[in-house]
């Protein structure tokens, strides 16, 4: 009886609400489309869905007001470079999904299995107005450090339902650098060469698979389930996470895709800005943090707190994270983006860089990351400006979903404070 009351309570929270139609007025809209930004707009929902946009919105009469005025309306906001839905506690394994030490499955780990929709740490980050994230695999000390890949990234939403999942396996993650020359043996240089004959081995696998399955052939060295999964990271249709920084490797892994015919995103790039043309001249995407700005290693001296800036006035694609691999602070994101405008990058592209820049990057654009009519409402309603830490929602929609503006936080607050 148990659980078929709470299989109902789940369905409840996962339906939109039967024709309903609400309409947010006199707002101003960040649409992150050709439409720009519209100055005291209307946002009209039918059904969870954007039926109309525009500034001369024609509002039936059944439709439930809500006064924007001072308001404004953006997409969702994509934290990339996390682990939401696969951390819970992190000193109680039994709640971390977030990396394996399995010695057979590394580039074979599929996040996007096993994720906990009921994790407490997504409302409160639906609060700073996130809905989706870009949950990524770390690796796990316990494996070694002699894992290559810590595994295949997944488009999440926050709305806490069961089928949670955006769209898996958007990406392969790989650490270069020097945490990748730690794991091939101590030197770059053995990292880059291990790496190359990873894709010559997967390419070898790829066009004799029935030899290996009877065994024949050359010997592998990953297992069968991690040659599969770097097959389409071979073939250049998955992109593949590079998490690197110094400037040097950033230019060493831009001639290595362009041999190795890949598709990759660059993560941290803390050094970026110094090879920002040569990044922007490959049209390789950049997920930076826009705090960092202290030099942890040698391959972050260059660090500097405009280089999300500088990156994006050379014609880089700029997508922001709060942190790196983070859960519990992933709220800190439209702080994060305001920090960058603080230290230079314009205020349209900093919500571009929390919005439809990482929705194009995994592939998502089609659903999220825009307002646009015909798409499911995945919207925040801020009371001023997003990226100051004064603003607060006042109305959240996730993928069609009305969310209460509640938290656990928020609950034991008004519970205690009294």
């Amino acid at each position: 009886m148990i659980r078929f009351l709470a299989a109902c309570a789940a369905l409840a929270l996962a339906a939109p609400a039967a024709a309903e139609t609400i309409a947010i007025v006199d707002a101003t809209l960040l649409t992150m489309t050709e439409a720009g930004t519209i100055g005291k707009g209307t946002v009209l929902i039918r059904d969870g869905r954007i039926a109309s946009i525009g500034a001369n919105v024609a509002v039936p009469p059944d439709a439930r007001i809500v006064d924007g005025r001072g308001g404004v309306v953006t997409p969702g906001f994509i934290q990339a470079d996390s682990t939401l839905g696969a951390v819970e506690v992190s000193q109680v394994p039994a709640s971390a999904d977030r990396a394996t030490h399995s010695r057979t499955i590394s580039a074979g780990f599929d996040i996007s299995l096993g994720l906990n929709p009921d994790s407490i740490l997504l409302p409160v980050s639906r609060l700073a107005g996130i809905t989706h994230a870009v949950t990524t695999p770390l690796y796990d000390d316990r494996s070694g450090r002699d894992l290559q890949f810590s595994g295949q990234a997944a488009v999440i939403d926050l709305a806490q339902r069961p089928d949670m999942v955006t769209r898996p396996r958007v990406a392969m993650v790989l650490e270069m650098g020097e945490g990748g020359a730690e794991r091939a043996g101590g030197a770059r240089g053995s990292a880059i060469v291990a790496l190359r004959a990873t894709l010559a081995d997967v390419r070898h696998f790829a066009r004799h698979r029935a030899a290996y399955d009877r065994g024949e052939g050359r010997p592998q060295t990953l297992s069968r389930i991690d040659l599969e999964a770097l097959v389409p990271v071979a073939e250049g249709r998955m992109p593949l996470i590079v998490k690197v920084d110094r400037a040097s490797d950033i230019v060493e892994m831009i001639a290595l895709a362009r041999e190795e015919g890949l598709r990759i995103i660059l993560d941290g790039a803390e050094e970026g800005w110094r090879v920002a043309d040569a990044i922007a001249a490959a049209k390789v995407p950049v997920i930076v943090d826009p705090l960092a700005n202290l030099p942890h290693s040698f391959s972050q001296v260059g660090a500097s707190m405009d280089n999300a800036a500088r990156l994006h006035a050379a014609g880089v694609a700029v997508v922001l994270k709060a942190g790196s691999g983070v859960a519990h602070r992933a709220r800190e994101l439209r702080y994060s983006a305001g920090n960058a405008v603080a230290w230079g990058l314009p205020h349209d592209a900093a919500v571009a860089a929390i919005t439809i820049n990482p929705a194009r990057v995994f592939g998502v654009a089609d659903r999220i990351g825009s307002l646009a009519v015909g798409r499911a409402a995945d919207l925040i309603l801020w009371s001023g400006d997003p990226l100051e830490p004064l603003s607060q929602p006042r109305l959240i929609f996730v993928e069609g979903l009305e969310k209460p503006l509640t938290a656990r936080p928020l609950d034991l607050r008004d519970r205690y404070l009294p």
